[in-house]
């Protein structure tokens, strides 16, 4: 189960009555997708990855990054659910595992951000140098 799934699951459930929900697992599930695109590196690659396919080699060029860091950057997509591949020759095409949700969850922060305007960057914990 990705965290995805579980934090969509817990609010599912709280929202239809059914069964109990471990609120701490939820909001754990969410906190740890959160982290997963909150990487600038990380949100490069799933902006090229929107438009379609891409091998490391591919994202390497249009990103100006070291392939260690797309392939770190891969993986961490990939253990969270975000990310996956396929073999093409000696290649791997990487794509997005659910396009259509990551681009939900990216809308929804562009409009979040549009709305709080420079806050988040400002913030003493989360933005400039409290990172």
């Amino acid at each position: 189960m990705t965290p995805a799934d579980a934090g969509a699951r817990g609010v599912a459930a709280a929202e239809s009555g059914g069964a109990p929900v471990d609120e701490a697992a939820a909001l754990s599930a969410a906190a740890c997708l959160f982290r997963s695109l909150g990487d600038p590196t990380r949100l490069a690659i799933i902006r090229h990855l929107l438009l379609g396919e891409h091998r490391v080699v591919d994202l390497t060029a249009h990103l100006g990054l070291a392939q260690s860091s797309v392939s770190a950057a891969l993986a961490c997509l990939r253990d969270c659910g975000v990310a996956t591949s396929r073999p093409q020759g000696r290649a791997s095409l990487w794509s997005l595992a659910v396009p259509d949700q990551v681009l939900d969850v990216l809308a929804a922060a562009e409009r979040l951000l549009a709305v709080t305007g420079d806050a988040v960057v400002l913030c003493p914990v989360t933005g400039g140098d409290g990172r």
